[in-house]
């Protein structure tokens, strides 16, 4: 898998507009029982845009979403992900404006280091790992206002995060 193209200072500019507007930063499960993993996506109704997204990163891909209903248009989605999703928000960060950027440092600095490349885990691997995922979803639009979102342990968020935090110290 190669790494994405250096992006001009305009390019990068564009793209983290684009992100900030139409796009997530997020970490997802492709299956069941696996390990989370970056992913940057946009989704949009214009596919000549993400064509020309996909063009100038170099990477990722192209899907169509299901159209709910007959009058919905056609909507597709660009993804990158894993190494590939580190690689752009390293290039796109300081042009980030919204809450995606707290995400962006936060994939940056800690991800790396808490989910290793060949997903075991030891107690204290797992603790840390959940530790920055309650962090990391903790980071979003309506931060303080998701009461009543679940944690990744069935809690409601501040215990789940006291919890992997407890977890983390050793502490029950």
């Amino acid at each position: 898998m190669s790494l994405i193209r250096e992006l001009s200072e305009a390019e990068a500019a564009y793209v983290a507009g684009i992100i900030d507007g139409e796009g997530t930063i997020t970490l997802t499960r492709t299956h069941r029982g696996e390990g989370r993993r970056p992913v940057v996506s946009i989704s949009s109704t214009e596919l000549p845009l993400l064509r020309y997204i996909r063009s100038i990163i170099g990477a990722g891909r192209i899907t169509s979403k299901v159209t709910a209903r007959r009058h919905h248009s056609p909507s597709f989605a660009y993804v990158v992900s894993s190494r590939q999703a580190l690689a752009l928000l390293a290039q796109i960060s300081m042009y980030l404006r919204t809450y995606k950027l707290q995400r962006c440092r936060l994939l940056l600095d800690e991800h790396l280091t808490v989910a290793p490349r060949n997903g075991r885990y030891t107690p204290a691997q797992r603790a840390a790992k959940e530790l920055f995922e309650a962090r990391f979803f903790a980071l979003s639009v309506r931060a303080g206002t998701n009461r009543g979102r679940r944690s990744l342990t069935g809690d409601d968020d501040d215990r789940g995060i006291r919890a992997a935090f407890q977890a983390s110290a050793g502490r029950p």
